[in-house]
C-alpha cells in the first residue's frame, strides 16, 4: 500500500474526504518526525511505539573491494508492534501452523 492508497482507504473507512483525509495523514506524519526529531517517544497503545536508538560508529567492508570502511554513529528510528497488531499480523500464522499438525 502506498500513501496515495492509504489515504482513499482512510476517507472510505471514515466516511470523510479524500483531501481531509490527505490532511489527516500528512499531520500525522508532520507529528511524529517532529516528536522523534526532538527525541521523544511516541507510544500508541496496542498498535506499537516509535523511538530513537543512537547506532555507534563502527567498521564495515566494501563487499566489491574487501576494504575496511568505517561506518559514521548516527541516529536511527525503531519501531516495536504493539500487542494488538502483533497479534493480527500473526493470528493467520498461528491457525496454519495449527492446522498442517
Amino acid at each position: 500500500m502506498n500513501k496515495t492508497q492509504l489515504i482513499d482507504a482512510i476517507a472510505e473507512d471514515a466516511g470523510i474526504t479524500k483531501a481531509a483525509a490527505k490532511s489527516a495523514l500528512e499531520s500525522f506524519l508532520k507529528n511524529v518526525g517532529e516528536t522523534l526529531t526532538k527525541g521523544d517517544k511516541i507510544s500508541l497503545v496496542g498498535f506499537g511505539s516509535w523511538s530513537i536508538s543512537e547506532r555507534a560508529e563502527r567498521e564495515g567492508r566494501n563487499p566489491q573491494t574487501g576494504k575496511s570502511i568505517k561506518i559514521a554513529a548516527k541516529k536511527v528510528v525503531k519501531f516495536k508492534a504493539g500487542a494488538d497488531l502483533d497479534g493480527a499480523v500473526n493470528t493467520p500464522v498461528k491457525a496454519a501452523a495449527k492446522k498442517k499438525k
